[in-house]
């Protein structure tokens, strides 16, 4: 079953700005809350696309390499410490500083929604880096661990992009007048990740 560290990831990474969350972001506050969620119905599909290509891959991997499994955790940890610094450099562009986008047809906009998914990074390296850590080949089928934490993520991610879409003008108003709260946001989540990650590297070596 998905641990508490596991959610608490999920969450950071949802509150992480990424291309999705820009995408969604910028499609919501041009064209409404409708278009917002069809994109994020293209999304989610990628989403899904990532963790059956990830989960099919890491079960061959994880059986056929020797201390794979260790490699893994190391690079979960090394992805976290980036996201991490990231987070914290200075001169980051908040996602909900948005331009202006052209109306689209509901098919574009879901069609766009899952390319922009399947060409981010962040969502890819947390599927083939980040849920290794979580998967223990003592504990049974490495294939259906994979799938329920990768599927955990997609709810996870599903209810906070949801809400991204449905309140992104107000958010944006709101950190306009208080761009302090957009800083504190950052340093937030940046030192949230930067502890996960060391307590992955730390794992790792055991």
């Amino acid at each position: 079953m998905p641990t508490a560290t596991f959610l608490l990831i999920a969450v950071m990474m949802v509150i992480t700005p990424g291309p999705n969350m820009a995408y969604l972001i910028s499609r919501s506050i041009s064209q409404g809350r409708v278009a917002g969620m069809i994109s994020l119905g293209g999304v989610v599909l990628g989403f899904v696309v990532y963790v059956l290509c990830a989960s099919l891959g890491l079960t061959a991997f994880l059986l056929a390499v020797p201390y794979a499994y260790d490699a893994l955790r190391l690079a979960g940890a090394a992805y976290l410490f980036y996201l991490a610094v990231q987070a914290l450099r200075p001169g980051g562009r908040s996602p909900f500083q948005v331009s202006e986008l052209p109306r689209d047809s509901r098919a574009k906009l879901f069609s766009m929604g899952l390319l922009t998914s399947l060409l981010n990074p962040k969502i890819a390296m947390f599927y083939l880096s980040v849920i290794p850590q979580f998967v223990t080949p003592e504990h049974g089928n490495v294939l259906l661990q994979s799938l329920l934490l990768g599927g955990t993520q997609i709810v996870v991610s599903l209810v906070g992009n949801s809400i991204y879409v449905c309140a992104a003008g107000a958010i944006a108003s709101f950190l306009l007048r208080r761009p302090a709260w957009a800083t504190a946001q950052r340093w937030f989540m940046g030192l949230a990740l930067g502890g996960f990650a060391t307590r992955m590297a730390l794992d790792a070596r055991r």
